[in-house]
């Protein structure tokens, strides 16, 4: 081109040069309240700080016998609200997207004397701050709590969480989310042309979506216009099917409705939210009018008669709590077959809904192929993966990973502060996870590592060499903390001590060393907010899959299961929850190592190597394309 003195453009060249000006959003809310996107940066660690108050409330009521009425942030967006009432089984929640009935006072009042007629000595009612009846009028906390003093006279007590909840450390999640989201937006930007739209990326299940920016906002205006004009369904459409689909678990494990008999058991090691997803599958049974069983140390306890009915109210304060109710065990099914064909028998089961990690997929394996010698096995199964290993083939994630990851991330970012004013440190952390490197990976990401060894990723001495030189070159810059995270299996000759040793000889002069192996208490611990939802969300859609197969199965009052699909496995698999028939997952796995043989996250590794400011290339034939959102709204997932 033509350019003027010294080189430079022409301005009118210049300015047609500039004429278009890519734009690229993510959302950063704490609200949830943008149109397109299942979780904007900040809800996931908003909901950290709201259940840490409910959980600390949840105790002391228990000793007063009290009902407490929460308030919680979220303006015209009832998404906080509805995930908090979810995740501490809540008796009563108000959101802005759907006013209770005319008649709510004699409702509200009727359940709380239920469940404490039930038994339970704590009442806890959620409200969003923009809660607001059919007609458009606030119910505010006060309101509420007049009213329950008044008519049913508990001693009542309001909260109002306020800004306590913007604050705090981000969770896991969002960390990893908003890294995620962070490249997927520079991908998009390097790929913009003059036509291309602004565009937000978001997230749909477990994939990164790109979404026009003014198509999203016009939705987010349309929920606030319906809402305004007294078209509550509609809003609640838009909302998207994440939202619609807790509310309908919302409805579900809040209303009661001759069923069949079904045997809920954990299987493997414990996992936080296991607990959760036993009670939602409880009482999303006795909604469809089953009989629950609850069976004691996974298979070992069906073996030997260790099997209960389990009511509405045992099960009342699970959700929060950690570790299994029920007891879990590693052991298998097939040295007990015959056993346990007449333990099926003799209790009547149906159904079998099994909770756990790798050794619940091949215990269900083995159900399957016993099924050719001991028709009693002939029922339908439903394998729910929990394991804080997310090793199970099937599922992008399972129910206690995410309570692992944020103990990971939180104990990693204290021992890193524990380091603060001394000299230059670099600390060797082992995490659990068996052969599958998903803990060490993600928490690498969230905690800021230098370096994540793992499995599925095979590194020699050189590689082990190259990351200790890259380190110490960084260390002689203004960096003071290294961190390190080396999965308990990635190699056996490379061991934690090994690793340690050599950063320990390498770094001499410029840095000293540190080693913790973190050990069981990823295991324990009060689950976190997403692994309580995921949980009872799973429940929620095992029970309404085991009750269609059941009735599919029956003949002639007795039930006969001897198809694949017959025993399925529910995963969530990047945008939804599937039920994959277990004999199909068989050619998916490594069963030596108890991995699936392809695994989403390894893409997210090289984001790490980035971060640690390694210079490499990063895949970026995967990006997502610019979908239209209206499309999205209008098409729900299959309803409970």
């Amino acid at each position: 081109p033509r350019t003027g003195t010294g080189g430079e453009l022409e301005p009118g060249e210049e300015a047609q040069r500039s004429s278009h000006l890519n734009i690229v959003g993510m959302v950063g809310s704490i609200d949830n309240d943008f149109c397109g996107t299942d979780m904007t940066i900040g809800t996931d660690s908003a909901l950290h700080r709201i259940m840490e108050i409910v959980d600390a409330i949840t105790t002391t009521a228990q000793s007063h016998q009290r009902t407490f009425v929460l308030e919680v942030m979220g303006r015209h967006c009832g998404y906080l609200a509805l995930i908090t009432a979810l995740a501490c089984g809540a008796d009563w929640v108000f959101i802005p997207e759907s006013p209770p009935e005319d008649d709510w006072e004699e409702h509200l009042c009727r359940r709380l004397t239920e469940t404490r007629d039930g038994g339970s000595r704590l009442n806890i009612i959620i409200v969003a701050e923009g809660a607001i009846d059919k007609h458009g009028k606030a119910i505010t906390s006060d309101e509420i709590k007049a009213l329950v003093v008044k008519r049913l006279g508990y001693d009542t007590r309001v909260t109002i969480l306020g800004h306590v909840q913007r604050g705090g450390t981000p969770s896991a999640f969002d960390r990893i989310l908003a890294s995620r989201m962070g490249v997927e937006a520079v991908m998009a930007l390097l790929e913009g042309t003059p036509e291309t739209p602004a565009c937000v990326v978001s997230l749909s299940g477990n994939q990164a979506v790109r979404l026009p920016l003014m198509e999203c906002v016009q939705v987010t205006k349309d929920v606030t216009t319906a809402m305004n004009e007294g078209r509550f369904e509609d809003a609640l459409k838009l909302r998207g099917r994440s939202f619609q689909n807790n509310w309908n678990v919302y409805k579900l494990l809040a209303h009661i409705r001759p069923g069949y008999t079904v045997a809920v058991m954990n299987v493997g090691a414990p996992a936080a939210g296991m607990n959760a997803a036993v009670r939602s599958t409880v009482r999303i049974g006795l909604i469809h009018g089953h009989r629950m069983l609850a069976v004691h140390d996974g298979f070992e306890g069906l073996a030997f008669g260790m099997v209960e009915e389990i009511g509405w109210n045992t099960v009342g304060s699970w959700t929060g709590l950690g570790g299994s109710k029920l007891g879990t065990k590693r052991t298998l099914p097939k040295k007990h077959f015959e056993e346990i064909s007449a333990n099926i028998s003799k209790f009547g089961i149906h159904g079998l809904i099994i909770i756990g990690g790798f050794e619940a997929f091949t215990g269900g394996l083995e159900l399957v192929e016993g099924r050719a010698r001991f028709e009693e096995l002939c029922i339908p199964l439903c394998i729910v993966p929990a394991t804080v290993s997310n090793n199970v083939p099937g599922s992008d994630f399972s129910i206690g990973a995410d309570t692992a990851l944020n103990t990971i991330t939180t104990t990693c970012d204290l021992i890193k502060q524990s380091a603060a004013g001394t000299k230059r440190r670099v600390f060797i952390i082992e995490t659990m996870g068996g052969f599958c490197g998903y803990l060490a990976t993600m928490a690498g990401l969230a905690a800021g590592a230098d370096a994540a060894y793992i499995f599925e990723e095979p590194f020699s001495s050189r590689d082990l060499q190259a990351n200790v030189d890259h380190l110490t070159e960084k260390m002689k810059t203004t960096v003071k903390r290294g961190l390190v995270l080396r999965n308990e299996r990635c190699n056996e000759n490379y061991t934690t001590d090994f690793i340690y040793n050599l950063y320990c000889e390498e770094g001499k002069g410029i840095f000293d060393c540190r080693k913790n192996v973190l050990g069981h208490m990823q295991q324990g611990g009060s689950p976190t907010p997403f692994d309580r939802n995921f949980g009872t969300k799973m429940g929620a859609k095992a029970v309404a899959w085991i009750t269609g197969k059941i009735k599919e199965c029956s003949r002639h009052g007795r039930i006969f299961a001897n198809t694949a699909d017959s025993a399925c496995l529910l995963g969530m698999r990047k945008r939804s929850l599937v039920f994959q028939p277990i004999a199909e997952l068989r050619q998916q796995t490594d069963f030596e190592h108890r991995i699936p043989k392809e695994q989403w996250w390894l893409k997210l590794r090289p984001i790490l190597k980035i971060l640690a400011k390694y210079n490499i290339e990063l895949d970026t034939s995967e990006t997502a394309h610019l979908e239209h959102l209206t499309r999205k709204v209008l098409v729900p997932e299959a309803t409970l």
